[in-house]
């Protein structure tokens, strides 16, 4: 357990802020000031270690919008403006940005669009492909020339299970594209438009308006079983529409690429042969040099909350992928997600320059009854890392902040709630 004294009212007078703390402690862009608070957290062996937090809204959907090329759906992601504060206070362009649990690859995208060479890892499959077609984005005209030589018409495997998702000629045309990147990524001849496409396609697999493949679904960060869509399908009195499925593709593509112009590209460019993507677990990277990267952002599986495994199933099948073969990183119990924590810190260290920092985004689950930054800050510590301060990003739609800086809602993480640690 952890405890909290308001610096501005200590018996004792708290040294002045220096370096990013300080710049915290001024930071006042929406009109509100940083509260400065001190947690005490027990360290790895229990005793109690004196943290800087600093609670505030430092990043908010009021602020510009991020680039086009973010806004494709997955379970859990982090805003792009998250990264983005870390990253132009902590880096240089050319420096090395990683993220161990990239998820739909936020980080790696936000790095290389700041001219920062994006490393990522994740055990899921899917987050290869959700970030590397980003990192080296298409032109339309490539886009709408490519599909012209795919034959929709060449399905792989059809179950039937999945018409009650799709209208049989839409179902086709689906797994004609399945067919297509299997056969492309069997020959060892994917290139930077067919890594764009079969994103795009990914990405339109389920959802609830037109602009996806399916009929009416839930919102495309996860697929509902078939039973659950039957269902749907029942209540809503509904049947799977026919959809043209390059145009849905072609729509998409343009939305993601509104903002991407000759300067963005040309920003790509400078750092996508550097850039380097792993798919496995993030606790044993030798693919990633020793002390070579300065900047990690990231945020971990939450416990038992999110279930990746079952929310891709119909992702996992259009990649010819087996969602149950995937060893995600979903520990139950508050001590064994410690345990791999630590792991992970241990290689995290390893891969850092001196003075290279991590940003760890946790957040409160099982109704705010736990803080996981309660429980990372030991784990940081116990691998050899610093903690520097606590940040918590208080948005405008949260509850009025007690002595935590939060009163979340009863259910979810209304907060980002990071851990920051450096390392010596």
């Amino acid at each position: 357990m952890s405890t909290l004294r308001n610096l501005e009212f200590a018996f004792a007078p708290a040294p002045a802020p220096t370096g990013l703390l300080a710049e915290l402690a001024d930071f006042k862009e929406f009109g509100t000031k940083t509260r400065l608070l001190e947690a005490e957290i027990g360290g790895p062996d229990g005793s109690p270690v004196l943290i800087p937090k600093c609670v505030n809204e430092f990043w908010t959907a009021r602020q510009r919008q991020a680039s086009s090329l973010h806004e494709i759906s997955y379970r859990a992601c982090f805003k792009p403006q998250l990264p983005r504060f870390f990253i132009e206070r902590l880096t240089k362009p050319g420096e090395v940005v990683y993220d161990p649990f990239m998820g739909r690859g936020t980080t790696l995208v936000e790095s290389a669009l700041l001219g920062r060479v994006p490393v990522g890892c994740d055990v899921n499959p899917l987050s290869q492909v959700m970030a590397g077609g980003r990192l080296t984005p298409p032109t339309m005209k490539e886009i709408a020339a490519r599909l012209e030589t795919i034959n929709l018409n060449d399905p792989a495997d059809q179950p039937d299970e999945l018409l009650t998702f799709y209208h049989p000629e839409t179902l086709r045309g689906i797994s004609s594209l399945k067919n297509y990147f299997q056969k492309r990524r069997s020959a060892d001849a994917l290139d930077r438009i067919d890594l764009w496409l079969e994103m795009v396609s990914l990405n339109r697999l389920t959802g609830h308006s037109p602009g996806f493949f399916s009929v009416y679904t839930m919102p495309p960060n996860q697929a509902v079983s078939v039973k659950s869509q039957l269902k749907i399908n029942a209540r809503r009195n509904q049947v799977p529409p026919v959809r043209d499925v390059a145009a849905i593709i072609l729509k998409k593509s343009k939305q993601l690429l509104k903002e991407v112009d000759d300067d963005v590209r040309q920003q790509l460019r400078a750092v996508e042969k550097k850039a380097l993507l792993i798919t496995g677990t993030c606790d044993a990277t030798p693919a990633i040099k020793s002390g070579s990267v300065s900047l990690i952002v990231t945020s971990p599986p939450f416990l038992d909350i999110v279930d990746y495994a079952t929310d891709n199933w119909l992702r996992c099948w259009f990649l010819g992928v087996d969602s149950k073969a995937v060893r995600l990183t979903v520990p139950k119990k508050i001590d064994q997600w410690s345990e791999a924590m630590t792991g992970v810190f241990r290689e995290l260290n390893r891969v850092l320059k001196p003075g290279g920092h991590v940003a760890f985004e946790v957040g409160e689950v099982h109704k705010g009854k736990v803080r996981l930054e309660e429980a990372v800050v030991p784990c940081g510590m116990s691998a050899g890392l610093v903690p520097e301060l606590i940040l918590i990003n208080d948005q405008e739609f949260t509850k009025t902040a007690n002595c935590w800086g939060v009163d979340n809602n009863s259910k979810g993480t209304n907060t980002n709630r990071i851990v920051l640690f450096r390392k010596p």
